[in-house]
């Protein structure tokens, strides 16, 4: 639609005319006394109450190659703090429980070969309360921001592609680290489990508490390396849908390093779930044969200890697997669609995608404490104890239905010989 303001000595006339109207003027800035401009109507305007009839004075221009500046006015549903902070509070309180369980337990058994076990679990407890506490910190902030800027500017979200400020960083890498870090120990675990079902005495050889240590500096280290590749321009952090977290370029933009690095840290992740579900395998395996071959109480004892510990990794697996899954093969997806694709057709449901995997990754750090809170011996043994005495308590119920039918039904016999 053109605008088309006329200067008049007694009053200015504003006329709205299709393009199509009068198509011979093709340089609207060849005539001085009217003023043309470029008018967009906008998708909740009110229309047009009338239209004046065009006149041998009306000027009205075709500019073919001139396009409008449209302005994007993406309504979001406003930024609810409520739930990411009760999500970061019940994060919080489970870790905390959880982690006090395993340091008991890492104190009283800390010369057996459960210790190193326990060591692994407690970081990774504490790893897992650290990627809760900062990266939800940044996420409110984002929030309470977005939320400012809603009631100062309307509910707008401007997708951003080049965002760059400190914490949009910060948090992207915090993504990445505290992403990486609950896998790769999660891996460690099953393979060190893995090594000491399968050849206790090279494991007692090999593994010790300093050298646990050392592995669990190497594996945060490997995953800060890999947190901090954009900042030497390798793959950028930059904001999400709806504006609250950030994470790795993969909707608009993307570049060769931006894909590089995504499928590096999702190869990463998936290849340390896929190691950890072939290590617990093993292990399963393991433990069934030697249940199976069961000569003395003593090995039953040290074979319970590891039976426990097997079960709670075959726990952190699926947990970790079920949650983390989404986002790593969504992003990976969306990075090699748009990186390969000019017109990314699918992008905002590959957005609500996203959104769907880091809210289920953010329930990753909630239920791995639950793994050891529940998954632990003595509630196992309570868990057994309970199903069993139902299952005798069925099968009792129905022996003495069975006996006391059989008793009825020989009762009800009628001797032939009664009648003669």
């Amino acid at each position: 639609m053109i605008l088309i303001q006329r200067e008049d000595p007694k009053n200015m006339l504003t006329l709205l005319f299709p393009l199509s109207v009068c198509p011979q003027l093709k340089d609207p800035h060849q005539f001085k006394s009217p003023v043309v401009m470029l008018a967009m109507q906008h998708s909740n305007s009110s229309g047009i109450s009338a239209l004046l009839p065009l006149s041998n004075h009306t000027v009205v221009a075709k500019e073919p190659k001139m396009e409008a500046v449209v302005a994007k006015n993406t309504t979001q549903p406003r930024s609810d703090p409520t739930a990411a902070g009760l999500t970061m509070t019940l994060g919080i309180i489970f870790n905390v429980v959880a982690l006090i369980i395993l340091v008991k337990a890492y104190n009283r058994f800390r010369r057996r070969t459960k210790a190193s076990f326990l060591l692994f679990a407690s970081c990774l407890v504490a790893t897992d309360l650290a990627g809760h506490v900062i990266p939800g910190s940044l996420v409110l902030s984002r929030y309470s921001t977005s939320t400012e800027a809603e009631a100062g500017l309307g509910s707008t979200f401007q997708d951003n592609s080049t965002d760059q400020d400190a914490s949009c960083l910060f948090l992207g890498g915090c993504m990445v680290f505290f992403g990486l870090c609950p896998l790769f120990l999660g891996c460690a675990m099953a393979a060190e489990r893995c090594l000491g079902i399968t050849s206790p005495l090279l494991h007692a050889r090999l593994v010790t508490t300093a050298r646990t240590k050392m592995a669990l500096i190497l594996i945060w280290l490997l995953a800060l390396c890999v947190a901090l590749l954009p900042f030497i321009s390798l793959g950028d952090y930059t904001s999400q849908f709806p504006g609250t977290w950030c994470f790795i370029r993969v909707m608009e933009g993307t570049k060769a390093t931006d894909l590089a690095f995504m499928i590096l840290f999702s190869g990463l992740a998936l290849s340390s779930l896929a190691l950890a579900f072939v290590c617990n395998t093993i292990s399963g395996i393991t433990l069934v044969r030697a249940r199976l071959k069961r000569s003395c109480s003593q090995r039953y004892t040290t074979r319970s200890h590891d039976t426990e510990m097997v079960v709670q990794l075959v726990g952190i697996m699926v947990t970790s697997s079920i949650c983390w899954s989404p986002l790593l093969i969504f992003g990976l997806i969306s990075a090699i669609r748009s990186y390969t694709s000019s017109t990314f057709s699918d992008k905002e449901t590959y957005k609500h995608l996203m959104m769907t995997g880091v809210r289920m990754a953010t329930c990753n750090q909630i239920l791995d404490p639950w793994v050891y809170i529940l998954l632990r011996r003595a509630i196992l043994r309570k868990i057994y104890r309970i199903t069993k005495k139902q299952a005798s308590f069925k099968g009792s119920t129905l022996r003495r239905w069975e006996f006391g039918s059989f008793q009825n039904s020989e009762k009800n016999k009628v001797d032939p010989k009664s009648f003669k």
